[in-house]
């Protein structure tokens, strides 16, 4: 997790000895939850690691910026893209009307991510569903008896 510090992060990992995917040093790693503008999201890459959205995209107060962290969606690679709830925080506000939505996240909302990834990326949420999911499966080495119904 990152929140307003990214290079600062990406400068820690890379004084770690932490560097691309494609070399002896590269360790597996999530950035959890990325909040971050398109110069994070390059170091990000550039480090190898994944990269969690959870439901800060499927925020529309500007002041958030889920629509500058949509723009930036269709520049991570599908290998290494993964959706996430960040529960029991950021519940996704595009959850109508307002009344509706719960004072906690939980993975039951996730589809609420899938939303508005999809949109963002312009895919049906059945492909990205099915892509995410085989994301995280390889990353985390599950079974296909623990994720449910996609492939």
């Amino acid at each position: 997790h990152c929140r307003d510090a990214g290079a600062r992060f990406a400068n820690i990992l890379t004084q770690a000895g932490i560097s691309s995917s494609n070399s002896s040093s590269s360790i597996p790693g999530v950035l959890h939850c990325f909040t971050g503008n398109a110069e994070e999201l390059q170091q990000v890459l550039g480090l190898g690691l994944h990269v969690g959205i959870t439901g800060w995209v499927a925020d529309d107060r500007p002041e958030r910026g889920g629509a500058e962290l949509a723009a930036l969606l269709p520049q991570i690679p599908a290998d290494r893209l993964m959706i996430e709830t960040d529960a029991p925080y950021l519940v996704p506000r595009s959850i109508q009307p307002s009344k509706a939505r719960p004072n906690r996240n939980e993975p039951a909302l996730l589809p609420h991510v899938l939303t508005a990834v999809a949109a963002a990326l312009g895919q049906s949420e059945e492909e990205v569903a099915v892509r995410t999911t085989a994301v995280a499966r390889a990353f985390f080495r599950l079974p296909d008896s623990i994720v449910g119904k996609y492939p």
